[in-house]
């Protein structure tokens, strides 16, 4: 028998209700923030990610799905949102639109990493990017909207950790400083860090392994090498985000996963903190275009993985509101009733009154049990007496009253019920 594979998931009915709640949601907040929707192939160019992305970084040296075409082309899927965001903004020339230019985008991506809670071989993704502006005002409403749609879902107790990386004028000292530290201690890390002592000692700072954590805990600390530039435009974030009255904490450990990031970087943590608990986060890039072949244009964005999500919205208890259930149930006793029942199923679904008819081949008794069973509210009867009648008997399944109406009086009353619903 087939199974899905390693890493990935069905999502079954009684779990895409939170799904569709999340998804409507993450619309909702941003689009209300001024960002239009953009939707990227599944697959770009190998290359995209290698230069976007940055060679020495897990998701490319051990995490991407990356194979060769029937014309020989290098491809890869999707493994992050942003860097084909970016290509697409300079393809399409949005940089003609007034800036910043807003995006958002709810994907699926694909990295082969260790399956594990909230953490999957492919995964789901809600992006925001705003393109073309300087403002570290845009950095903080980049950290607001991220932080308005996880309180909006339903999430509470929610700190922001935030840092900034400088730019390319303040970071060769301080990359400089970390080597000379990490070679000192390099006896101390695993592997995966000594690796990255010789091709970006900043991804060591990223190390989730817990023998790296005492060395990591002493290291110099970004926000001590910023120049004057940097330093104010972390200052006016932090303005920003204290204006709102946003909980946040400077976190001088953080410098996220990605080689493209300079300034801001940040993570919205629950409160129950761990190596994989981070909620989303992300930071400005205003590299990004210039490493894959455009020219200089700042842009900051975030992307939040739905999975992690919705796992936190179930260890809080935060229930969303559910697809409406079945509320008509066609009970047929031979061909004139089902055609009956498919006359007026179709004008109660016109109506957005959920309505389904009784499979072919089931007893009377046995509709009422399946009838039950779907959690229909009603059990509309289409028998002989009936048909000639032209008329329903409607069985409240709930209250368990039934009553003999018109077809029309029947319409409206299932009508009314369910939009009371």
């Amino acid at each position: 028998m087939f199974r899905s594979p390693r890493g990935t998931q069905d999502v079954l009915p009684e779990d895409s209700h939170y799904w569709r709640f999340v998804e409507e949601q993450a619309r909702r907040h941003a689009v209300r923030c001024g960002y239009g929707e953009i939707r990227t192939p599944t697959m770009e160019e190998t290359a995209l990610f290698l230069r976007g992305v940055g060679e020495g970084t897990d998701i490319v040296d051990k995490e991407i799905y990356s194979f060769k075409d029937k014309g020989d082309n290098d491809l890869a899927l999707r493994a992050e949102g942003t860097a084909p965001v970016m290509r697409a903004y300079l393809q399409h020339n949005l940089q003609q639109q007034p800036t910043p230019v807003r995006l958002f985008s709810l994907i699926n991506a694909f990295r082969y990493d260790r399956p594990q809670a909230g953490r999957y071989r492919e995964f789901h993704q809600f992006n925001c990017e705003a393109i073309g502006d300087t403002d570290p005002l845009v950095d903080a409403e980049i950290v607001l909207l991220l932080w308005d749609f996880l309180n909006g879902v339903g999430l509470q107790n929610l700190t922001v950790q935030l840092n900034s990386i400088g730019d390319n004028t303040c970071r060769p000292a301080y990359k400089q400083a970390l080597l000379e530290y990490f070679s000192n201690h390099e006896s101390e890390l695993c592997d995966d860090c000594r690796r990255r002592l010789s091709t970006n000692p900043m991804r060591i700072l990223d190390c989730k392994n817990p023998r790296c954590e005492p060395v990591i805990s002493k290291a110099p600390r970004t926000i001590d090498y910023l120049s004057p530039e940097c330093q104010e435009h972390f200052d006016r974030v932090q303005e920003y985000l204290t204006i709102r009255e946003i909980p946040f904490q400077i976190n001088p450990k953080l410098v996220r996963g990605l080689d493209y990031y300079t300034h801001t970087v940040f993570e919205v943590w629950p409160a129950t903190v761990g190596a994989q608990s981070a909620l989303g986060g992300g930071g400005r890039y205003d590299g990004l275009a210039e490493q894959i072949g455009g020219p200089a244009t700042p842009g900051v964005g975030f992307a939040t993985g739905l999975e992690r999500v919705i796992l936190n919205l179930k260890e809080q208890g935060v229930e969303p509101p559910k697809e409406p259930a079945v509320q008509v149930y066609f009970v047929v006793m031979d061909e004139e009733g089902r055609k009956q029942a498919l006359r007026l199923a179709t004008r109660l679904r016109a109506d957005d009154v959920p309505s389904t008819i009784a499979p072919r081949g089931k007893s009377v008794r046995a509709q009422m049990r399946q009838a039950n069973a779907l959690g229909a509210r009603y059990a509309a009867i289409l028998g002989g007496d009936e048909l000639q009648a032209q008329e329903i008997t409607l069985r409240n399944l709930t209250q368990q009253e039934e009553s003999r109406l018109p077809y029309d009086d029947a319409m409206a009353l299932l009508t009314t019920a369910s939009r009371k619903d």
